[in-house]
Formats: C-alpha cells, sequence, structure tokens
C-alpha cells in the first residue's frame, strides 16, 4: 500500500483517536498531525504538508468548509476529505464549492475512509453515495438560471476572513478577543463586522448571528 501521510482535524479527542488507529492500521500510513480547531488545521497543513487532511465540518474558531480553501492555498499538493455527520445538500453543495476532494459521512467512516483516503492519495475523487446522487439529482432537475442565481447568492460574497470574524463574533468573541485571535486591530474588526452587515442587510448583531446560524455559515 502506498505510503500516506495524514492530517486528522477534529475538536473531539476520542474521535481523532479512533480515526488515528484505524488509519495507522494501514501499513506505511502515518496521522503526521492532530487539529481540534479550524485555524489549527490550516497552520498544521502549512508546516506539515501532509498528503490527505481528513477534516471535520463542525469545528470552533473556523469549521472545515472555511478552512479547506486556506489549507489549499498554503499546500496546494494536499487533498481535503470532509468528515461529517451532515448530508444535507447545503453542506454536499459548500462541499464541492470549497474544493474539497471526498466527502464521506462520520456514520460511513469505518466503511469508506480507508478506501476514500487512498483514491484522495491516487489524486482520484471520492464522494460518499448520496452526495454522488445529490450532484445527477441536482443537475437535472436544476435550471441554468437558477444555478447562476445559486451561486451569485448574497453569502456567496462573503471573504473568508469575514466568516472567520463571524464565526468567533458568534462564539461570544469582543472585537478586542477577534482582533487578537486574527493579528488584526480592533478598529480593523470593527470595519469588517459593518460590512458583513451591509452585505447580508442585517440591521443588528443578533440579526447578523440568526442569519449565520440558519445559513450554516458558522458552527455554533
Amino acid at each position: 500500500m502506498k505510503p500516506v501521510r495524514i492530517l486528522v482535524a477534529d475538536d473531539h479527542a476520542l474521535v481523532r483517536r479512533g480515526i488515528r488507529t484505524l488509519l495507522e492500521n494501514q501499513p506505511g500510513w502515518k496521522v503526521c498531525a492532530e487539529a481540534s480547531t479550524g485555524r489549527e488545521a490550516i497552520e498544521q497543513a502549512e508546516q506539515t504538508k501532509p498528503d490527505v487532511v481528513v477534516l471535520d465540518v463542525s469545528m470552533p474558531e473556523l469549521n472545515g468548509l472555511d478552512a479547506t480553501p486556506a489549507i489549499l492555498k498554503t499546500s496546494p499538493q494536499t487533498r481535503v476529505l470532509i468528515l461529517t455527520m451532515h448530508n444535507t445538500h447545503e453542506i454536499m453543495e459548500r462541499v464541492l464549492r470549497a474544493g474539497a476532494r471526498g466527502f464521506v459521512l462520520k456514520s460511513d467512516a469505518e466503511r469508506d475512509l480507508v478506501t476514500a483516503i487512498e483514491a484522495l492519495a491516487d489524486d482520484k475523487p471520492f464522494y460518499t453515495s448520496s452526495l454522488s446522487e445529490m450532484m445527477l439529482e441536482n443537475f437535472l432537475s436544476t435550471g441554468i438560471e437558477e444555478r447562476v442565481a445559486q451561486e451569485e447568492s448574497l453569502d456567496g460574497r462573503i471573504t473568508t476572513r469575514e466568516r472567520e470574524i463571524v464565526q468567533l463574533l458568534v462564539e461570544g468573541k469582543s472585537n478586542k478577543e477577534v482582533g487578537c485571535e486574527l493579528g488584526i486591530s480592533t478598529r480593523t474588526v470593527e470595519s469588517h463586522r459593518a460590512k458583513i452587515l451591509r452585505k447580508l442587510h442585517c440591521h443588528s448583531f443578533s440579526e447578523l448571528v440568526r442569519y449565520a446560524i440558519r445559513n450554516k455559515m458558522v458552527d455554533a
């Protein structure tokens, strides 16, 4: 079996331990790093340059779907495999938009995870059967104009940095704490916050929180 270096990112230590045990039973495979937040996953990917990142969607600081483009930017040769318990159409569409090459449901991990990583390590995509069915169904049932409208949705104009700020604010951090976390000034955070409110047509912070949670921009 081809040697593979893997980064495992999940905010539950027990889940990470289980995945590590499963993967390191494969000859030549090594879990080179672990991460418990989206931001830590980006940092570890940049430092270790793994072949594959197994990335949970629901993580603090920055969720897996928003961390994926940043991982691919800092480590272009890395392939991202999204591992999640959610199989909604919206999550699946965001997986594809984020640039992940694989998608496996946690309920299918014991059966599919090794096969999925083998595929990604050979530069082949692997998507759980429900995602493949959704992609076909969406292509057949959605008209061109509707797909264009989806791609040009308001949420699509929110930048990765703005998503980071929304995530931290929803977690209850102050503007100052967000600034310290991201290495920017409090005034810059306030500027971003005001811009986000304008983009999403929200008139208050509480309205922004409701919008972000309702549209799954963040994992609260």
